[in-house]
């Protein structure tokens, strides 16, 4: 069969032009096969100025069926593209997109979406009891959402509607451009599944310049004040975090194992610790221990100063095994850094008179006295470590919470509201 020649189509001459003419075999109403012909298809002229030869003409025929051949898998992109963005974002976004994402990326995306759906059609997306849900957002009537907008209709218009909502209720911009971000990501998985065509909706639409908030950073006599409020665990997790760096998912995810506080390398999981080094592997995020990501691991040396805190917590009578934390409750459990933040250190940014404590100012704490000391950081920060009295943390009565005693600020609360999709195997 030479080329362009194809199974039941005819290329011929009529009134001096080429045509296609298909044949198809289809089975009637009784089972029995029939033969059906299409219109002629006009290729092209067969004589005169421009005349097509028969090879061209037969070229043009091929090019012809295959689109004819194409046409139940555009009927198909044409009834995908019909969906709604809720029936996409359930059947197709979340559990081919959100469910390879890590736990925090679930919880984002969820959070998110409640601006874009109803939360009523997200508790349905991600399988949640809206009847349990401690989320405080509901409907907001006459909000502008996309639910029932269908994949075909969108148009920038409609997402610049959702933001300007956003903005005009007291939205921040960062939650703004968050709402702006996740309609665009669910545009990009529509058209890697082919199931919407044409530029993405979201990218035109363009967020209001905001002016960059400086960061504040505490000064060394801040810090010192700060350090001098403090007591178990909040002062070791600040002490760890300007010492050594670390964020407070990573310090709260420290276990033993990858602290060597010797002066001889250290065998871990099939690696090799140097000695005095803190081996940043694993993190402690919404009651989940994960390892941390691939441009997170790293090594990190242990200073002096940082090492007579190490000790002190190792010399603590229980919960100092290869798989427990370096900081734990009274349980074993890690300390929740999100009770610790709201109970310890807001009152504490009251009592000394310092903006808001958290755990990024911490960092940049670190990051702007390293620049203002230089190698002398660590001299003027062991001073600061060790004044006062001793702080040897004990796991006895002192471990309550002394602003709310019902509850401990070290336990490790459960996951609310975790995303979930019982039918799909995340990926990490």
């Amino acid at each position: 069969m030479n080329r362009g020649t194809l199974p039941h189509d005819d290329v011929y001459q009529e009134d001096g032009f080429w045509k296609l003419r298909r044949r198809e075999a289809l089975a009637n109403s009784n089972g029995q096969a029939e033969r059906l012909e299409s219109e002629p298809v006009w290729l092209g002229p067969a004589t005169g100025t421009g005349k097509l030869s028969e090879s061209e003409a037969h070229r043009i025929a091929w090019a012809a069926s295959n689109y004819f051949m194409a046409r139940p898998a555009r009927d198909v992109l044409a009834k995908q593209s019909e969906m709604t963005l809720a029936e996409f974002v359930e059947h197709k976004f979340a559990p081919e997109h959100i469910a390879a994402k890590r736990y925090s990326g679930r919880a984002h995306y969820q959070a998110i979406l409640k601006h874009v759906l109803t939360p009523e059609e997200v508790d349905r997306v991600f399988h949640s009891d809206a009847g349990s849900s401690r989320t405080k957002l509901r409907t907001i009537p006459d909000w502008p959402y996309l639910g029932n907008l269908r994949l075909c209709d969108a148009r920038p218009e409609h997402i610049q509607g959702l933001v300007s909502a956003a903005l005009a209720h007291g939205y921040s911009p960062q939650t703004v451009s968050h709402i702006r971000n996740v309609v665009s990501a669910i545009f990009s998985h529509a058209k890697k599944e082919r199931c919407f065509t044409g530029e993405n909706p979201a990218s035109p639409v363009k967020l209001a310049d905001r002016p960059r908030k400086q960061d504040r950073a505490l000064t060394f006599a801040e810090t010192k004040e700060v350090l001098g409020a403090m007591e178990y665990p909040e002062r070791e997790m600040t002490l760890i975090a300007v010492f050594a760096g670390l964020n407070v998912v990573e310090i709260c995810g420290l276990q033993w194992k990858y602290v060597n506080l010797s002066n001889a390398k250290q065998d871990t999981d099939g690696e090799s610790i140097p000695a005095r080094t803190i081996a940043v592997r694993k993190q402690w995020y919404r009651g989940e221990l994960g390892r941390v990501k691939n441009c997170r691991v790293r090594n990190l040396p242990i200073s002096q100063s940082l090492l007579q805190i190490l000790l002190k917590l190792r010399g603590r009578e229980k919960f100092t095994g290869p798989e427990d934390f370096v900081l734990v409750s009274r349980a074993g459990t890690p300390v929740n850094q999100t009770n610790v933040l709201e109970r310890r250190l807001k009152p504490i940014s009251k009592q000394v008179q310092v903006p808001m404590l958290s755990w990024h100012l911490f960092l940049r704490t670190r990051k702007a006295l390293v620049a203002e000391f230089g190698q002398l950081f660590q001299f003027y920060m062991a001073t600061v470590t060790h004044a006062g009295p001793e702080r040897a943390p004990r796991l006895g009565r002192d471990w309550h919470c002394r602003t709310q005693p019902r509850r401990s600020c070290f336990e490790s609360n459960p996951k609310e509201d975790e995303p979930q999709f019982p039918h799909v195997q995340l990926v990490n």
